[in-house]
């Protein structure tokens, strides 16, 4: 993955944890407890449609951003909406990225004077725009984060029960020294609210230009009605293992960060990236768990890089980072509408804006029919990318795109970036 050396700033985290008080209650009373919870939890939910568990993030300051957010309100019928005004990320690539400090007051603020009246909310929409990166954030000495990952992170904080993710790798670098979360909703077996889980599941609508951004929306809305109306489109699920990285065990996948049992509040400590032979091996458990429920799917474990394809359903690949990798097969996949994708590349998301050079881009995928994606700002370590196998599982069984993703994901507050219409579905729920 890229070699990029960044250095950010350190903070003493001693004084942010939250006052911590002990209660003593019997097993039964505490069991009651959690029943009650959890039933309320979903009560709450299923009062709630989809679109109105949504609040769309506007930038005043770009009219693209304006254009994307309503025309995504109009035809999805989204009630929620929120203006705020901040430097346009539009403009070029350097506008992409906006310091910490601009972040906390153009955007994280008046975001949290509207989530706190709306408690209801579990998905954010950002529209191109809106920056896509954040410099010198203070959680680590490696500074870039991506705007989004950040803000999937929201309050984690304040939550005694999450887990730091603390992690190194000599090979990027002697300053390389990354801290994260651990995604509290990572491979949940059940669907996702902020009340239960913390947090907020964040994509964007966003591409080369505001047509492309819009585009999400028209094939999210496509694969709905699809759905709904029983329309079953004909089309491979195609994963292009790199057989170079070798394959290890796939009865041991997915890889979680979470790698033994670890005490609440604790950190876990990574010295290096972890084993390319992991993602060969999911992608393995992908194509089994597919071919059980009669999808149709396709595993590549030739040397060759796939390309001309068409009607893809769905697309997971080492992108730049295979060995035989040539940009016009990349270019040339074709999808239908519901699509979704994964990529092991470093800097997939580094850009939203036409650039030459550099690792292979998700934004490309756009033109090519893609509806969601995941991506990267800058130097995530293969451990940050989604998994196929819990990806393609919670999709296939109904859960939305940003669902799917996030339960993927084994980290939030990183350099993720997931692209799409969050409430997407293109499968009946199981």
């Amino acid at each position: 993955m890229l070699k990029d050396k960044k250095d950010g700033l350190k903070v003493n985290e001693a004084n942010m944890k939250p006052i911590s008080r002990t209660y003593y209650l019997s097993s039964s009373v505490l069991f009651i407890i959690i029943l009650f919870w959890g039933a309320q939890i979903s009560k709450a939910q299923s009062n709630f449609k989809l679109e109105d568990r949504v609040l769309v993030v506007c930038n005043e300051e770009s009219s693209i951003s304006k254009s994307v957010a309503d025309d995504y309100v109009k035809r999805r019928g989204i009630k929620n909406v929120i203006y705020i005004a901040c430097p346009d990320g539009a403009i070029n690539t350097n506008s992409e990225t906006i310091s910490l400090n601009s972040y906390l007051v153009n955007i994280e603020k008046p975001l949290r004077e509207t989530l706190i009246n709306h408690p209801e909310i579990d998905f954010i929409v950002l529209t191109k725009g809106i920056p896509i990166r954040l410099s010198w954030v203070s959680f680590g000495s490696y500074g870039m984060r991506s705007l989004d990952s950040y803000l999937a992170a929201l309050d984690y904080i304040k939550i005694h029960e999450v887990i730091k993710v603390d992690f190194s790798d000599k090979n990027y670098g002697a300053t390389y020294h990354g801290k994260a979360w651990l995604n509290r909703f990572w491979n949940s077996k059940t669907r996702f609210s902020h009340v239960k889980f913390g947090g907020y599941l964040v994509t964007r609508l966003d591409g080369y230009t505001d047509n492309n951004a819009k585009s999400l929306t028209t094939r999210s809305l496509e694969a709905d009605r699809n759905m709904l109306a029983g329309i079953k489109i004909p089309g491979v699920i195609l994963l292009d293992a790199c057989p170079s990285y070798g394959f290890s065990d796939k009865t041991k996948q997915p890889y979680s960060v979470l790698q033994s049992e670890i005490q609440s509040g604790d950190s876990i400590l990574f010295k290096k990236e972890s084993n390319y032979a992991d993602y060969n091996a999911d992608m393995q458990l992908a194509t089994d768990n597919l071919v059980k429920i009669n999808l149709q799917v396709e595993l590549d474990k030739n040397t060759t890089f796939i390309g001309n394809k068409s009607n893809l359903k769905g697309y997971v690949s080492w992108g730049s980072n295979d060995r035989y990798y040539t940009s016009g097969l990349y270019l040339s996949m074709k999808f239908a509408p519901g699509a979704i994708c994964e990529t092991a590349v470093s800097t997939s998301a580094r850009t939203f804006l036409p650039t030459k050079g550099g690792q292979s881009l998700v934004v490309d995928l756009i033109s090519q029919g893609i509806t969601g994606m995941k991506g990267y700002t800058d130097e995530p370590l293969l451990q940050a990318t989604a998994s196929p196998s819990i990806m393609f599982d919670r999709y296939t069984k109904g859960w939305t795109l940003a669902e799917s993703f996030y339960a993927a994901s084994n980290l939030v507050g990183w350099q993720d970036i997931v692209i799409g219409d969050p409430i997407c579905r293109a499968y009946i729920e199981k």
